[in-house]
């Protein structure tokens, strides 16, 4: 580990030890993909608490860890300090268009700290960002322009927040389901550029950092390229007379 690495680490266990001490519920910022496998890392130091890890949504990327005591046996993923952030065009037909680099850059220079801040996802011009809940005020004020476009802030609560994301299939034939086999179908790339994802600490399974290329890919198992997206694996549909197997993917959109 990198000194950082271990420093996080550090801070990790620090925080499950206040949970249990405390008895009470303890939550990290949001972590991003390389910060998670860290934490998941060290999970066989925690012996003194739950953990779980939520983004204001099903399949979020970006996470916050909640360390969650014995005693503390009530819906707990309500408790998140997560706030829902929705951004829009004044004036829809004069806008800009809008793309996520734009949004996370009018966030940026606004002086927020990444790991205040959530996905952000965005659609037809729009936003929703989760954020840590003591924000929402500030956003409210300071957040009125987006590129050169005029926007709008309201806030929802994440109780009331319902989110349905929309995937493309991806169906083709693939030699095993080793997860370079998969990647090469997920990215239409080759077996080697899909190494070179894994080698460059690029891809991603269920959270954790992909060390080999020879590990095999089970069926809802979610893979995340940095750079590239997000896909679940959703299984095998058939076997080929040739031995391979031909299976379906869905890509987040």
């Amino acid at each position: 580990m990198t000194k950082e690495e271990t420093l996080l680490s550090k801070r990790f266990i620090e925080l499950s030890n206040v949970a249990f001490h405390r008895g009470i519920l303890v939550f990290t910022d949001f972590l991003n993909l390389n910060e998670l496998n860290i934490f998941y890392g060290i999970t066989k130091e925690l012996h003194t608490v739950r953990y779980q890890a939520f983004g204001g949504y099903e399949s979020a990327e970006r996470q916050m860890i909640a360390f969650i005591p014995d005693a503390f046996c009530y819906d707990y993923q309500s408790h998140y300090p997560i706030a829902v952030i929705k951004i829009k065009p004044v004036n829809h037909k004069f806008a800009d268009t809008l793309t996520h680099r734009d949004f996370l850059g009018a966030i940026i220079n606004l002086g927020i700290d990444r790991c205040k801040v959530g996905d952000i996802l965005v659609k037809e011009n729009e936003a929703i960002l989760f954020c840590h809940e003591k924000l929402t005020d500030f956003f409210v004020e300071q957040l009125t322009k987006v590129k050169h476009t005029n926007v709008s802030v309201t806030v929802e609560t994440l109780g009331d927040f319902t989110y349905q994301p929309e995937f493309k299939m991806i169906k083709g034939s693939i030699s095993s389901t080793r997860i370079d086999s998969v990647i090469a179908l997920c990215c239409a790339t080759s077996r080697s550029q899909a190494v070179d994802y894994i080698l460059g600490k690029k891809a991603f399974l269920n959270g954790r950092l992909i060390e080999a290329n020879s590990e095999i890919i089970k069926e809802n198992d979610i893979i995340s390229i940095r750079g590239v997206g997000k896909f679940v694996f959703t299984g095998i549909l058939s076997h080929t007379k040739k031995g391979k197997v031909f299976v379906e993917i869905k890509k987040y959109i």
